[in-house]
């Protein structure tokens, strides 16, 4: 089965982990367990997504550049009198 763990080992482990922690608290445990798993897969994603992503060329920088003193540009508020 799990590398040499039978049925009745595994029942026993489930057992040890239930008298434990108590029915109330595994659900909430295996909540917060697939929580974190899945913000990991999203970082790793992410991760792979920046690596893979190809190098912007001399133009795309400069039409960011230019794109975000534009922006910049319209957030300021005139000065009040």
């Amino acid at each position: 089965m799990l590398g040499g763990i039978g049925a009745q080992e595994l029942i026993l482990i489930l057992l040890v982990i239930l008298l434990l922690f108590g029915a109330k608290k595994i659900p909430e445990m295996a909540q917060g367990l697939g929580k974190g798993m899945r913000e990991f897969r999203k970082a790793m994603k992410e991760t792979q997504d920046e690596l893979t992503k190809p190098e912007p060329t001399a133009k795309e920088k400069e039409k960011e550049k230019k794109e975000e003193t534009k922006e910049s540009g319209e957030k300021k508020e005139p000065p009040a009198t």
